[in-house]
């Protein structure tokens, strides 16, 4: 009987083991491909070994025809001839080839009513502003190319409505079927998706001849707060610099133009970021940014998240949640926010988040000899600044900051 009950129970464990395997193998573009047939925008969930053929040039038509909310009952026409129609695609030919990503980009963004790419830097463009995730290949699969339908879905045209609203007032889906794409809460993953595009690496140089030889002499994060290419860090990531640049997602670099506002108490700068690249190849319409939590009202055991650019290697996230509100510290002339969200040197600047996706404080500083004290600064003082002013370049900040020791 023991014997028996035993090998019960160890069979038992195996099916356990078993159910979190089974969900592995569901691969990104399986969940994708759900979600599209959930909202009747594709009939069947294709098979894993479908989803990773090349997908063609019909095969986006077809999708980006769907994701406007167009029926066959509602065109006379192809697909194609429609798309065509509308101004959304302009290669007609090769309708069995494989679909650039480039391409299907430019069609999508033409379809949300972006301008100021091309047919060329249409990806870039995309992964500049969040609409790309990712970094796609030249060529999408067909599980690609449904994982970036799926985000385009609660991604905002140019006018700021989500493109899955179109398909609710085209009849296509209910409001009550396209919900999960707008949860009340954000997981790391989608704080991810969504906001990692908003953020960047800030290099400072102290003198001309470093920035002539490319020697950079310190290094931080920052984030955008508006499409015009004001941005937030620390005050200590620029203090020494002449000359500052930000690189983003997209491995593209700008010149930081002005200070806009600079608080050395609080640790705090607001930098104009100039909207064309160091290089002078590409001027861009926009950034990509966060919106600052009006009331951040956190309390402690509330979740956070960290974006920033640790150790100069990487955009990343981490994830915690707040320890204390109102710390008082001697750096900081105001209280502070105590939390578990990872951060390293290099993360001076980054943007502290919560679960809506709103910026609640900047990440600064750690307690070296805690366990995972992380000191993160409020956003009062950039709130109350004003956004408009012209500032002044680094080399006057700098000057000002001398003065005051002296």
């Amino acid at each position: 009987m023991k014997k028996r009950l035993l090998s019960l129970l160890c069979a038992l464990a195996l099916l356990l083991c078993a159910v979190p395997a089974a969900f592995a193998l569901e691969g990104e573009g399986q969940r994708a491909a759900k979600t599209l047939e959930r909202l009747h925008l594709i009939s069947g969930v294709p098979a894993d070994k479908a989803l990773k053929t090349t997908a063609t040039r019909r095969q986006a038509t077809d999708l980006l025809v769907s994701l406007y909310g167009v029926t066959s009952s509602d065109r006379e026409v192809s697909p194609q001839e429609y798309a065509v129609s509308k101004g959304w695609v302009t290669v007609t030919s090769g309708q069995q080839d494989p679909i650039p990503t480039n391409e299907i980009c430019a069609s999508l963004l033409r379809q949300l009513g972006y301008e100021g790419f091309t047919d060329e830097n249409a990806a870039i463009y995309a992964r500049r502003i969040g609409l790309l995730t990712r970094d796609y290949e030249e060529t999408l699969t067909l599980g690609d190319l449904y994982e970036l339908a799926r985000d385009v879905l609660s991604f905002p045209d140019a006018e700021g409505v989500p493109a899955a609203q179109q398909l609710v007032e085209a009849g296509v889906c209910t409001q009550a079927e396209i919900q999960d794409l707008f949860p009340e809460e954000l997981t790391a993953r989608q704080v991810a998706d969504r906001y990692m595009c908003a953020v960047f690496s800030l290099d400072t140089y102290y003198s001309e001849d470093h920035y002539k030889k490319g020697r950079i002499d310190n290094g931080g994060s920052g984030f955008f707060i508006s499409g015009d290419g004001l941005a937030v860090t620390n005050c200590h990531t620029i203090s020494s610099a002449i000359r500052a640049e930000v690189t983003l997602v997209t491995g593209e670099c700008f010149p930081v133009e002005r200070v806009v506002f600079y608080d050395q108490d609080m640790d705090l700068a607001l930098l104009r970021v100039s909207r064309t690249t160091v290089d002078k190849k590409t001027e861009v319409p926009a950034f990509a940014y966060m919106e600052l939590s009006k009331s951040p009202d956190l309390r402690p055991g509330d979740r956070v998240y960290t974006l920033g650019v640790p150790l100069g290697i990487t955009l990343a996230i981490s994830d915690g949640i707040v320890s204390a509100v109102n710390h008082t510290t001697k750096e900081f002339s105001s209280p502070c926010i105590l939390n578990t969200a990872d951060i390293s040197h290099g993360s001076s600047g980054g943007a502290l988040v919560n679960t809506k996706g709103h910026v609640v404080g900047v990440t600064t500083g750690a307690y070296e000899g805690g366990n995972n004290l992380y000191i993160s600064i409020p956003l009062d003082a950039i709130q109350k600044a004003d956004w408009n002013a012209e500032g002044i370049t680094l080399e006057e900040v700098l000057k000002e900051m001398l003065e005051r020791e002296q």
